[in-house]
């Protein structure tokens, strides 16, 4: 690990004000950040820590939302009566993260700003354009089990390992940014994470110097909610796939509004309006799930190793589907 200074910030100005000098980062559970330090990776020369602001909070808004600062750690986020009750995709979706440890020290803020778990972005001696710009995707051609089979690039095949954006995208929540100047803007948290194009070494539409403070919750959408993640493990791995899902069906059974994102399938949580379409106005049997895992997956594309991701999408959102609106079949999924 290289040499570094260190401060830490009294205020949100004063955050933002002295992250904004060259070669400074912000620092709050560290539980990505520190790891990727050691590795000479990240490699900043000064750190703000922001772990100590008042951004710890979970208030409820004028709408029937909440907003969660920035700095609640991933467990109080997950414990709270009023997420479990009104949101339990995103209780669910954070319980399944990493381990109780992490998810105490880990927060909100840094959560969405984690980086992907590729093995050839941690391997400093590997091609990797989004560690050095224009030095090649080793993951192409090489071992991809865990990569990217929707929007990846030429130049990137790394997915993004969060699973609570997963949750955040099908509530439809937006993330809070101050700047050096105090201005605050809102970002769709559809908007927030970028697709690699030839540039996967920029991430996120954050601007130099700004700062996550926090995220907001609408009032909660009709019908019930799941998360769903799929992993080679029981506990404390990242997702293969993962599917978040909002149902409401009628007293008929048929669906009236469905939200789908996916997991471990992309360089972002990936919203599926195609699977949506797909189900809104349909009734809840286990065909028209199957339509719909198709549509999402439509144009997906495997890299060899993780080939089995397509189909393994199209089964864990049909085994989503079941249970949040029914009509399970034996073997389904």
């Amino acid at each position: 690990m290289r040499s570094f200074t260190y401060e830490r910030a009294t205020d949100a100005r004063a955050a933002v004000a002295a992250v904004s000098r060259d070669g400074a980062k912000f620092i709050s559970g560290g539980t990505n950040l520190l790891d990727l330090m050691k590795l000479d990776i990240e490699k900043p020369s000064h750190l703000v820590d922001i772990s100590r602001l008042p951004l710890r909070d979970i208030e409820e808004l004028p709408d029937g939302g909440l907003y969660i600062g920035a700095q609640a750690a991933n467990s109080e986020v997950a414990a709270d009566a009023r997420v479990r009750t009104r949101y339990p995709v995103l209780s669910e979706a954070l319980v399944s993260g990493a381990s109780g440890q992490l998810r105490n020290k880990a927060s909100t803020g840094g959560n969405l700003l984690q980086r992907t778990r590729c093995p050839y972005f941690y391997d400093t001696a590997a091609g990797c354009n989004k560690r050095d710009p224009g030095s090649g995707c080793s993951a192409i051609g090489g071992f991809n089990r865990i990569h990217a089979i929707l929007g990846a690039s030429e130049s990137c095949i790394a997915t993004h390992p969060s699973d609570m954006a997963v949750a955040l995208a099908v509530l439809d929540a937006e993330i809070e940014l101050l700047d050096a100047d105090g201005a605050v803007r809102r970002v769709a948290i559809a908007d927030f994470h970028r697709l690699p194009g030839d540039t996967p070494h920029i991430e996120t539409v954050l601007r130099p110097g700004e700062m996550i403070t926090g995220v907001l919750l609408p009032a909660p959408p009709p019908g019930r909610q799941r998360y769903r993640k799929v992993r080679d493990r029981a506990s404390y791995e990242f997702a293969l796939v993962s599917v978040a899902a909002v149902v409401s069906t009628t007293d008929r059974g048929t669906i009236d509004e469905a939200r789908v994102a996916f997991g471990g399938v992309a360089h972002k949580p990936w919203r599926s309006a195609e699977a949506e379409a797909a189900l809104t106005g349909r009734p809840a049997t286990m065909d028209t799930y199957r339509a719909a895992a198709e549509a999402a997956m439509r144009d997906a594309v495997g890299q060899g190793h993780n080939d089995f991701k397509i189909e393994l999408a199209r089964r864990t959102l049909c085994r989503t589907l079941a249970q949040v609106a029914g009509a399970a079949e034996p073997g389904a999924g």
